[in-house]
């Protein structure tokens, strides 16, 4: 008699097993690990690098050099894209993080723009590529999935810079909006300042990233959370990496004359609330990248490189002619491979036909 040891018989009548389907896709997802792009994108001095090593307790940075006022004026906005691999209870996290140095800092900034568009163009593209390639089963995702826009406390809502880059940037990427340096500010100036920049964000039809809703199903605790989390919306946050004592405990912040200033701590400004966000989002945010942002850019661009009319593509600089040339070929390869496909399964259709007028 075979040994059945290991296996068990169904005790429920009507049990299959695959409600136990889920724990198959999680232990997958954990063994082949996650990844995520983050963009951090504002002017120089609000904290950026403070606040995404903070985020995930790690320095992206270790050999940073911070440049002088003289030199900022001739630095040109230039992107340094970080990769760090952080294992946390069995479960392995790529993690990139795109820093945009040079950002708003010179005289004219009508040109800060030019960089940021291309590179979160290029990703795109090089996804595209392949995407249509022959080799897709160890594709490395690039795609920008999140950007935190820093917004300066020292204002009384979105400058002119703001609006325009954010106008420009929802259709390309989520964008969460971050007020930098929030302990500067006190809680009724923070409220204030959010109620502002949420009027100017609606004002000028900027999109921001939207927060899903919940199910009907969905316990209370997390309806809860969502809410909260809609509610903190832009973040007001402020990053630490020095451990300090406070009542015997140790803690992240920042130690001022007047106290400490903890950064994990709710009360104090929304660090916890963006973590939590990002973390328990960032499935979502990868959805909405490629269902959304992507599936645009990827539908605009094999539309242009699709017409034959002699003019030159928009994105001549980031798209090669080649590429175009490369990627005609392989749609008509993919159109002449589905017409077969279709051929074979009418065949089929008609031999189960002519069986089933046999019997």
């Amino acid at each position: 008699m075979a040994d059945t040891k290991g296996f068990s018989s169904i005790e429920t009548p009507g049990y299959v097993g695959f409600a136990n389907l889920p724990n198959q896709v999680h232990r997958k997802s954990v063994k082949k690990g996650f990844e995520f792009t983050l963009m951090v994108v504002g002017e120089s001095g609000l904290g950026k690098s403070t606040l995404v090593n903070s985020l995930f307790l790690t320095d992206l940075y270790p050999e940073r050099i911070i440049r002088d006022a003289i030199e900022k004026q001739k630095q040109t906005v230039k992107l340094e894209a970080s990769t760090v691999e952080i294992e946390e209870r069995g479960v392995k996290l790529r993690l990139t993080v795109v820093d945009t140095p040079g950002f708003g800092d010179a005289i004219d900034n009508s040109n800060s723009f030019g960089a940021i568009f291309k590179y979160i163009d290029e990703q795109y593209e090089r996804f595209l590529r392949d995407e249509s390639g022959l080799n897709r089963r160890n594709i490395v995702d690039n795609r920008i999935h999140c950007c935190f826009y820093f917004i300066s406390p020292f204002g009384h809502g979105l400058k002119p810079l703001d609006v325009e880059f954010m106008k420009k940037l929802h259709s390309k990427v989520n964008i969460v909006p971050v007020i930098a340096k929030a302990d500067c500010l006190t809680k009724k100036e923070i409220l204030r300042l959010k109620c502002r920049i949420m009027q100017e964000i609606e004002s000028h039809g900027i999109k921001i990233y939207p927060l899903p809703d919940c199910d009907s199903d969905e316990d209370e605790d997390y309806k809860e959370q969502v809410k909260q989390l809609k509610e903190a919306v832009p973040f007001a946050v402020c990053g630490a990496n020095t451990l300090l004592e406070v009542k015997g405990k140790k803690v992240r912040g920042r130690l001022y004359p007047w106290g400490v200033v903890e950064v994990e701590n709710p009360d104090h400004c929304d660090f916890i609330k963006l973590r939590t966000m990002l973390i328990t989002h960032m499935q979502d945010l990868q959805e909405v990248t490629q269902e959304v942002h992507y599936e645009n850019y990827r539908s605009d661009r094999l539309a242009r490189g699709g017409k034959e009319n002699g003019t030159k593509p928009e994105r001549e600089s980031i798209v090669p002619t080649q590429v175009n040339t490369v990627l005609s070929e392989k749609d008509r390869i993919l159109q002449e491979k589905d017409a077969e496909l279709r051929r074979m399964q009418e065949m089929l259709a008609q031999m189960q036909a002519r069986m089933q007028a046999q019997k």
